[in-house]
């Protein structure tokens, strides 16, 4: 099926869908989709059932278990056109359930479409709905049911929807797509925002995230250059009026899962990750607990979608924490210490205050990790030298007793050592970048050379957000093992220097 025009990107999920949708098998399927909220997940999934005629519904949260019941049969009947007492005034989930797939299925044959968004919404008072669709699959899978059907369980409830196949869940086992829709990347969401100034959507990105749902939130128009930028925080994220105030925004987020308590400690987490601590030791550290007493809230809080966690490739044992949502992180470290500000009509102050803590602690990491992703994007696998992984990573300096942070590394580990194929630095300063950067990755080539690894062949990396100094352009060029990465290059406008291999 042809993707709607008006889906902008989600080229790969489309694909993922439709092919749940129209793969042959003439039994029941069932598919799983998930994702934060604002992430895009509803549009999309309308959009689908559209294309193919299905049946769409969504679950309303707080609703009790009767008046989620009778708003479904209305839904059926609805899509069926016919009168909702023929579905019987108390008719049960599993009857309900079983209406809603044989008349998908009927109207368009094994592929009818039955979309639930939101479901761990009547989870919350009936559990028993994954165990009732088990059965209905089961039964069709032994030819004791209807045959046909597509089934699509949607949900942001992240733990929720994660455990949904888990261990011994109902679902183990029977789901044929498990979903995560991920946020816009910085060139789409730069063309979602229509911003053609590459600083000012990097800066957007960096506040909101790629998230499409925030677009509809903003009053006005998007900013279109950094006075415009300046003047649209305090008016959107800092006002405390406005539905896209950061505060309001976070403590949404916050509430959207029902298996987060919200209780003081897990915000602690939260804000101490914000604040640059990126392992328990240092979460504790700052805490002044104990960190294997943080075990089971990291745990909850990772599960739940609202922490990241991954480990640096070059210690396995070394993990990297970091804050989900860039809205939370804004509002722990903009917002927060400026609170009264905002509150008393001092938003433009607050924001101008906060310039240095902006570029260092927001700006800074998110331009790191777009320089990351932007590598792992590429269709040229040669500039990362055809590394499978791109990361961050900390090397020891033994020589000058000194650890250093490597903000963009490729490599592939072989038997207990890394072939690296990219070393790299971004910086999001307001300066251009000069040869002195180029000279210390070439110290840290060096420094991974003694310990071991393999660079041989490991290009050097420098991302930059104001550009470059002509003596390091020239020096690049002589070299030949050198790329340059400009912001506009990070957004897809120019291409990178063609690398001799």
């Amino acid at each position: 099926m042809k993707k709607p025009s008006r889906l902008l990107s989600r080229d790969s999920e489309w694909s993922t869908l439709t092919e749940f949708v129209r793969h042959p098998d003439p039994h029941l399927r069932l598919g799983v989709v998930s994702g934060r909220r604002r992430v895009g997940k509803s549009y999309l999934l309308r959009a689908l059932a559209d294309a193919v005629g299905g049946l769409y519904v969504s679950a309303v949260a707080e609703e009790g278990a009767p008046a989620a019941r009778r708003r479904f049969a209305e839904d059926i009947a609805r899509y069926a056109g016919i009168g909702p007492d023929i579905l019987g005034a108390d008719a049960g989930w599993e009857s309900l359930l079983d209406s809603a797939i044989s008349l998908t299925a009927r109207r368009s044959g094994a592929s009818g479409l039955l979309v639930i968004d939101e479901l761990p919404y009547w989870m919350a008072h009936s559990p028993e709905i994954p165990g009732l669709l088990q059965l209905l699959y089961d039964r069709s899978q032994t030819g004791h049911g209807h045959e046909g059907g597509r089934v699509i369980l949607c949900g942001s409830a992240i733990s929720v929807m994660n455990e949904l196949m888990s261990g011994t869940k109902a679902l183990r086992g029977r789901a044929a797509v498990d979903l995560r829709l991920q946020p816009f990347d910085l060139t789409t969401t730069a063309r979602h925002w229509g911003i053609d100034d590459p600083a000012t959507a990097l800066r957007v990105h960096a506040v909101l995230g790629g998230s499409p749902g925030y677009r509809n939130l903003a009053p006005g128009p998007a900013p279109r250059s950094l006075p415009e930028f300046d003047a649209w925080i305090p008016a959107t994220v800092l006002d405390p009026g406005q539905a896209l105030f950061s505060r309001s925004e976070a403590e949404y987020l916050l509430r959207e899962d029902p298996r987060f308590t919200g209780n003081s400690l897990h915000y602690a987490i939260i804000n101490a990750v914000a604040s640059g601590a990126t392992s328990p030791a240092k979460i504790g550290g700052m805490l002044e607990r104990d960190r294997t007493s943080l075990g089971r809230p990291l745990e909850m809080l990772t599960n739940s979608g609202y922490l990241s966690h991954s480990t640096d490739p070059l210690w396995e044992r070394r993990p990297v924490i970091t804050v989900a949502d860039p809205i939370i992180r804004f509002h722990n470290l903009i917002t927060v210490p400026k609170r009264d500000l905002v509150e008393t009509g001092g938003s433009a102050r607050a924001w101008h205050d906060s310039q240095a803590t902006f570029v260092s602690r927001v700006l800074g990491p998110h331009f790191e990790e777009c320089a990351r992703d932007w590598l792992r994007r590429h269709p040229d696998p040669s500039l990362r030298g055809g590394s499978g992984l791109v990361a961050s990573t900390v090397v020891n300096d033994k020589g000058g007793r000194a650890k250093h942070e490597i903000d963009v590394i490729a490599l592939d580990k072989r038997a207990g050592r890394a072939v690296v194929g990219l070393i790299g630095e971004a910086k999001a300063t307001l300066v251009r970048r000069g040869p002195a950067d180029l000279e210390r990755l070439g110290r840290l080539k060096e420094v991974l050379r003694g310990e071991g690894h393999d660079v041989t062949s490991a290009l050097l990396a420098i991302f930059s957000l104001e550009g470059f100094h002509p003596d390091l352009v020239e020096a690049a060029g002589r070299r030949g093992d050198v790329l340059l990465v400009d912001l506009p290059s990070l957004f897809g406008r120019t291409a990178p220097p063609l690398i001799p291999r």
